[in-house]
């Protein structure tokens, strides 16, 4: 049987899981939903380019569902839509309406721990399989290194105790990414979901269920570059006033430690640090793995090809991005990716949700997953505007109703840790200096 995938969103994020496709079997995309039915129809277009299916398209999650030629859906929209379409979707399954093998969801879970309760009760309530599409623990060079790793490395010498990871690039795609209230934060929650959760696959053996409690939590956050006069109107032009970082900013930079006990008592530490204000040839992704004998490194970047473009050749290159996602420069010594889709672990990812969907399974990585990241994004948010410490389980329940500053759009950048105002009183970026709101 073809298992037929509708997907939800016909942005960025999906299209790159279009471009996955292109390696994955059993399954066809035999649907799109999105309100912009112009990019719906582009992609649309494209699946049936590459060969992956003839999709329909649909403008409602609920009329998605009941399409009969879907048996999976894909979330790829907007975060401050999540519940909403989730419910819409569930809802049709828990009334007869609907039958699904399951239901995929784009980093994050939610917007808030709030959020990503709800998200999980309404899918087991409704009786669906969920996997949560985190992409870069399906990396194919991590997956590799961390199974080579714990078979020989950690058997002899063993557990790694450390992890760092990174992910930078100049800024997202779309106004909502840096519209802090629908994304639900800034760089911290559009970008550490990833690595929190690669630094605790990281620190865990394969197959194996993650066992890692969290103890402790620190994080610092800041704007460093969009709060700036010049770049704060830059947004205002490029997104036509729908993103105001004098009047609502968000964090262009997070950094977050986490301290957690292992399941033999041993203490082990993650750290992760995320930029939108990295300006490079593009997206750059590091990882480090630390151990009592050994250590393991990947960073996107170190690529197997590069490319030097010449300045005579700088008149007439159109701005884009052929060689490396959130690409910087048409000219110079660039990095190439074959393959970006693959290298992300996009493929792997939507190969393992096909096989576990069509199997009747639960994916290795569910939603689960996606709520404890998100609590540990709480946290992390938590301890940067308190500038303190956060200690797990104890202050667990303060999380529960925990809405960041951010996301509330009260963040003031260049407040001291621990002061929190309204936005009606919220000071203007000084000129040439950005915000350092919860840094030391």
């Amino acid at each position: 049987m073809t298992l037929g995938v509708g997907i939800v969103g016909s942005g960025f994020i999906a299209r790159f899981h279009i471009l996955a496709w292109q390696a994955v079997r059993g399954a066809d995309i035999t649907a799109i939903c999105s309100s912009n039915t112009q990019t719906a129809a582009e992609l649309a277009e494209l699946t049936r380019r590459l060969g992956l299916g003839d999709p329909r398209i649909h403008t409602d999650p609920a009329e998605l569902a009941r399409d009969r030629a879907v048996d999976a859906i894909w979330l790829c929209s907007p975060n401050h839509v999540r519940v909403e379409q989730v419910a819409a979707i569930a809802g049709e399954v828990t009334a007869g309406r609907a039958e699904l093998a399951g239901i995929a969801c784009e980093k994050p879970l939610a917007r808030n721990l709030r959020e990503a309760r709800e998200v999980v009760r309404l899918v087991e309530e409704a009786g669906l399989r969920h996997g949560y599409l985190e992409n870069q623990i399906f990396a194919p060079a991590l997956q590799r290194g961390r199974q080579i790793l714990w078979e020989r490395a950690a058997r002899e010498a063993g557990a790694p105790y450390l992890v760092r990871a990174s992910e930078e690039h100049s800024g997202p795609h779309r106004a909502w990414f840096w519209d802090p209230t629908r994304q639900g934060g800034g760089v911290l929650s559009d970008m550490m979901c990833h690595t929190m959760e690669v630094t605790r696959k990281l620190l865990s053996r394969p197959g194996d269920p993650v066992q890692l409690t969290p103890r402790a939590v620190s994080a610092q956050i800041a704007s460093l570059k969009w709060t700036q006069p010049r770049y704060a109107d830059e947004l205002l032009a490029t997104y036509d006033g729908a993103v105001d970082y004098r009047r609502a900013p968000a964090e262009d930079y997070a950094r977050a430690q986490v301290t957690y006990d292992a399941a033999d008592g041993r203490r082990v530490v993650a750290e992760a640090t995320t930029s939108w204000s990295y300006v490079g040839p593009g997206l750059r992704i590091t990882c480090e793995v630390l151990g009592p004998e050994y250590s393991l490194e990947w960073n996107t970047l170190s690529s197997e090809a590069r490319l030097f473009i010449g300045r005579t050749l700088e008149r007439g290159q159109e701005a884009g991005e052929d060689l490396i996602e959130k690409q910087n420069a048409e000219t110079g010594l660039m990095p190439v990716l074959a393959d970006e889709a693959f290298t992300y672990g996009y493929t792997h990812e939507d190969r393992h949700m096909v096989e576990a969907f069509s199997s009747g399974r639960q994916p290795d990585e569910s939603f689960h997953d996606g709520l404890a990241v998100t609590e540990l994004l709480m946290a992390a948010y938590r301890s940067a505007e308190t500038g303190r410490l956060v200690h797990l389980p104890d202050e667990a329940a303060d999380l529960e109703g925990f809405v960041p500053a951010v996301a509330q759009g009260t963040w003031d950048p260049n407040a001291l840790p621990g002061r929190i105002v309204s936005s009606a009183e919220q000071p203007a970026a000084v000129d040439g200096q950005a915000g350092t709101g919860g840094l030391p």
